[in-house]
């Protein structure tokens, strides 16, 4: 019989855990009976009493683990771990705990697993979010996917079905900010895709906002595109040969004492010009600087997290960390 492992990653989830728990076993018991299952939490060192119960959870049932991170590692780290600390289970499932990735498209997942695919993602196609949340992620996806020098898949945020032959490649890849949507963009070949409406969460308030989003955005862009940069060489050149013709221009006409009145709308160009381009050069100061910290950051090898505790995993493997 096949194991398959169901990671939630939780970051004060208090009022989901439980009921999470409870989907999880009652889609293996109602569509998939032929397929054992484990279910594991990482908790991002959550604040108010998720801990307190997972660990009720796992008391009353070895299938699930836990593994508490010692602080917030933040929203891609913790579960790219989860996903790739699997070594006992044939494909390890990612979804989220507030009920936004449906329970029920688990045994679609692995129907579509037992086809051959090695990486199964499900795909927002709508969605009962906030529409500003939804437009500012469709303008981000597009963003990625046009500008990126990998094939993103829009509206795929991590919810998928990942084979352990998938998940023992990711654990080789060096790099301490990984980026799951743009390495399974970069690096999976067969790969389903199964459309689904995203819920709203069924409690509790969401930890996303717009800090968030722009950390995902640039993560994903100075991972897998140049375009920044160089787009801003190209305009450097273009708008230096644009200010030096309008320079040029200005100095003639001032000569002329006839077009002083013309002078002064020549002068307020310059003026309007010039703020222009201060903007533009913050603009790609900023975004040179973002390039800047993801490259320090990778230099510095440190761990995608450090566990605080392990719950339900066997001695041996637990000696293994």
């Amino acid at each position: 019989m096949k194991t398959i492992r169901v990671m939630v990653p939780t970051f004060n989830e208090e009022d989901n855990v439980i009921p999470m728990a409870e989907a999880i076993k009652e889609e293996f018991k109602k569509n998939l009976p032929n397929y054992d299952y484990q279910i594991l939490f990482v908790d991002n060192k959550s604040k108010d009493s998720t801990r307190e119960k997972i660990r009720k959870l796992c008391a009353e049932d070895k299938k699930i683990k836990a593994i508490f991170n010692a602080k917030n590692f933040g929203q891609f780290n913790s579960p790219y771990y989860g996903i790739i600390e699997n070594e006992e289970c044939a494909c390890t499932i990612s979804l989220c705990a507030d009920f936004q990735d449906p329970v029920e498209m688990i045994h679609r997942f692995v129907e579509k697993w037992e086809e051959g695919y090695k990486v199964v993602v499900g795909v927002k196609t709508h969605s009962k979010e906030n529409k500003l949340v939804r437009l500012m992620r469709t303008i981000y996806y597009k963003l990625s996917k046009r500008w990126s020098s990998v094939k993103f898949i829009e509206q795929y945020t991590g919810f998928g079905l990942y084979d352990i032959s998938f998940t023992r490649m990711l654990k080789q890849i060096d790099d301490p900010t990984p980026f799951i949507r743009g390495i399974v963009a970069e690096y999976a070949e067969d790969i389903a895709v199964i459309p689904y409406t995203q819920a709203k969460r069924r409690a509790g308030k969401s930890s996303n906002n717009f800090n968030s989003l722009y950390d995902a955005a640039m993560l994903s862009f100075t991972t897998y595109t140049t375009k920044f940069p160089r787009l801003a060489g190209k305009l450097g050149m273009f708008l230096s040969f644009v200010f030096f013709l309008l320079t040029l221009t200005c100095l003639i006409l001032s000569t002329v004492s006839h077009f002083t009145s013309l002078n002064v709308g020549w002068n307020w160009c310059c003026y309007s010009a010039l703020a222009l381009l201060l903007s533009l050069n913050m603009f790609f100061i900023g975004m040179v600087g973002e390039y800047v910290m993801a490259i320090n950051k990778r230099s510095l090898k440190r761990p995608l997290v450090i566990e605080e505790e392990r719950l339900n995993f066997d001695e041996t493997a637990q000696e293994k960390q």
